[in-house]
């Protein structure tokens, strides 16, 4: 199993064995102080170099609407136009015949398989996920970044923990926060507000706003410095030193333009019913200016109380930029009003949108299913990948430590794996 940039000595240690000790004597001082007193001694600690990759988190890391490589309108017997992994997307256990926590719809295409030549990766994630486990309605599990039975199954950290006990993992990538701050209800009070009959706007509702103010902001962290401290916990438990692996924590694209970038009028429920898109002008630049860097601003603050040594911040504001939903430049997979006809069209990932339609509860039908709307689609997930990959190898080196990676659109075309290209700084 081999690490992207390494050779067939191990991984070279980025810290001296005095720094690693502090780090490490620092972290099982927490450990002690805060872990359950059945956790019982780690395993022995893995081997250095070359190892597993794994994404813990929500559903802009599971996988989340992976199946569908852009969009296309509202008639389900369009959907084969846009279907890259079909019906069996979300299927992850061993047989390929079922999801191992029903509704995580971690999706082949998620961004933590790196294909990297013996490199095993593992994805923990869910879509829906908070730091804190929860049962969502229905009896649907949402396991979290915690130790916790809460859902019905182990929370992320107790699975990352049981996983790394045979694994010799080397990465950790996770995203969370957006469903702490309750970013979906905040959606759909949007989409509502677009389709009233009356005047209304999603940003200018006393509980919308409340989500993200300060005082909110710095709630949020500290949920997320505890969930982070939890995969440090785990990689303890599991006799992983923190100089072993590194972190990799990311934000989220801006899934939707400023209003004036939006190619479809807003009058006259235009945007939902031609482009799955029913933000007003002024819901849209709320959520791009004052949403989105809320959220960011709580997950760069989370990593920083969190106390981790071996973190990074992989910022991801602009990942999608130029390929937003209904943004101008980019289109529909139709043949009639699209700008292809198949996702397998040349230039298809160039051309159209990297953010899945928002489909109404009243509108749905199968395959689709509302849970995917707004998430990264089949090309957004692997243009993510991309960014891992780069971020990965990044951490690998010898390099300075540099805490803030950013990853933008890399021009046009696809490299040689088929992904969009993207560019690290």
């Amino acid at each position: 199993m081999r690490h992207p940039l390494a050779s067939s000595c191990p991984r070279p240690r980025r810290r001296t064995r005095v720094a690693a000790a502090a780090a490490t004597a620092a972290a099982v001082t927490g450990l002690l102080a805060t872990a359950p007193a059945a956790a019982g001694p780690p395993r022995a600690r893995q081997p250095a170099g070359p190892g597993a990759v794994v994404s813990l988190g929500d559903s802009y890391i599971s996988g989340e609407a992976g199946r569908w490589a852009g969009n296309s309108d509202a008639n389900p017997a369009n959907h084969l136009r846009i279907d890259a992994l079909g019906p069996t997307a979300y299927y992850d256990n061993a047989a390929r015949t079922a999801e191992r926590v029903p509704k995580c719809h971690r999706s082949r295409s998620a961004e933590i398989h790196l294909g990297l030549p013996g490199t095993e990766s593992e994805n923990l994630a869910c879509s829906g996920a908070r730091t804190d486990s929860f049962l969502a309605p229905r009896g649907v599990a949402k396991p979290g970044l915690d130790f916790s039975d809460a859902a019905g199954v182990p929370g992320q950290a107790k699975q990352l923990e049981e996983y790394a006990r045979d694994h010799p993992v080397r990465l950790v990538a996770v995203s969370v926060g957006g469903n702490d701050f309750r970013f979906a209800d905040v959606v759909q009070s949007c989409v509502l507000a677009y389709l009233s009959p009356l005047p209304k706007a999603c940003s200018q509702d006393a509980a919308n706003r409340a989500r993200f103010t300060d005082r909110a902001v710095e709630q949020r962290a500290g949920d997320i410095a505890g969930g982070l401290q939890n995969v440090r916990r785990a990689m303890l438990r599991a006799g992983h030193d923190p100089d072993e692996y590194d972190v990799v924590v990311q934000n989220y694209p801006a899934p939707i333009p400023h209003g004036r970038d939006f190619r479809y009028p807003a009058p006259l429920g235009a945007r939902q019913t031609l482009g799955g898109c029913g933000f007003n002008d002024r819901d849209a630049d709320w959520a791009v200016d004052s949403v989105l860097p809320a959220v960011s601003r709580a997950v760069e603050r989370g990593i920083d109380r969190s106390g981790l040594t071996n973190v990074r911040f992989l910022d991801l504001t602009h990942s999608f930029d130029g390929h937003r939903l209904c943004e101008r430049g980019v289109g529909l997979v139709d043949p009639t009003r699209g700008t292809v006809s198949r996702w397998t069209d040349p230039g298809a990932s160039d051309r159209t949108e990297w953010i899945s339609w928002v489909r109404t509860v009243s509108a749905v039908l199968p395959p689709f299913q509302v849970q995917e709307a707004l998430h990264p689609n089949y090309w957004g997930q692997l243009a993510l990948r991309n960014c891992l990959r780069q971020a990965y190898a990044f951490t690998g080196t010898d390099k300075a430590p540099k805490s803030r990676l950013t990853c933008t659109g890399g021009g046009p075309g696809r490299n040689e794996r088929g992904e969009p290209r993207m560019r690290l700084s």
